[in-house]
């Protein structure tokens, strides 16, 4: 009697360490599988708006602190696609300032790298000299925005990690809510969490949050048009920092695909010449 008793309860225990270790496999293979998604939308996101080879764009950017004062400042942007063949190599960007007077030729240079941090320059004219922005201090305020330096252009996808949500409802839309956390231990944030519409993955929202896992700043992105019948752009991204009240909305204007830019005007020994 002792010993059938003994046996049924061995059967038991194998039976629920069964039970726990194939919970355990299927949650592993959702967490894969959810990865796996999430790096399929980033990537089918980049594929959708490579080929473009260049343009150029006024900006504006308008600083409100928390009681709502505002000051703006007026820019120019020109981007410079990677080819393809440049391995390891993302795009070029470059930001030029031209009102108010006091930041007026202040030049950012930014060569995306795919694989690390972004390398980035900045020319401020009062110094008279090109400061290279060091990786460690990409997560400062830029030209005392909410949007950090490296906000400051679409990420590479090989700089993340990402984990497929769900879908829901935004707006009108259906958007596919993804996780994408920094590779770089240096990134002022833990995690982000990404909203891009399911028909043509344009981005509509991210929430930043910060090492200790709190949410820190949010982007909202509207004004969507189609440029050359392909590429979606937006006309306004604000960025609002929920820790101090602050804000920063750009407004783009005037694109221009194909402009006519050279690969000399993305090199930080011009940056004194940007024009």
């Amino acid at each position: 009697m002792m010993e059938r008793v003994r046996n049924a309860a061995i059967v038991a225990l194998f039976g629920a360490v069964s039970a726990v270790l194939a919970a355990e496999d299927a949650a592993a293979q959702d967490a894969v599988a959810a990865e796996d998604r999430g790096l399929a939308i980033a990537r089918d996101a980049r594929a959708r708006k490579q080929g473009f080879e260049s343009f150029t764009a006024s900006q504006t950017m308008v600083l409100r602190n928390r009681q709502g004062r505002e000051s703006r400042r007026h820019l120019r942007v020109k981007v410079l696609e990677a080819p393809p063949e440049a391995e390891g190599a993302g795009d070029r960007s470059l930001f030029v300032f031209d009102e108010p007077r006091d930041v007026r030729g202040t030049a950012f240079l930014v060569h995306a790298n795919k694989a690390g941090p972004d390398d980035q320059w900045l020319y401020l004219p009062a110094l008279k000299r090109v400061k290279r922005i060091n990786s460690a201090n990409r997560s400062g305020s830029f030209m005392g925005s909410e949007f950090a330096y490296e906000d400051m252009t679409p990420p590479e996808v090989e700089q993340f990690d990402y984990r497929y949500l769900r879908d829901e409802a935004c707006g009108e839309l259906t958007c596919t809510v993804v996780e994408r956390i920094p590779r770089d231990e240096r990134s002022g944030y833990r995690r982000q969490i990404v909203w891009q519409d399911t028909d043509e993955l344009r981005l509509w929202k991210v929430e930043y949050y910060d090492r200790r896992d709190a949410l820190l700043k949010t982007l909202d992105v509207s004004g969507y048009a189609k440029y050359v019948d392909r590429y979606w752009h937006a006309a306004e991204m604000s960025m609002v920092n929920h820790l101090t009240g602050k804000s920063t909305v750009l407004t783009w204007s005037d694109y221009d695909f194909g402009a006519a830019v050279t690969p000399g005007e993305f090199l930080p020994t011009g940056l004194r010449r940007a024009r």
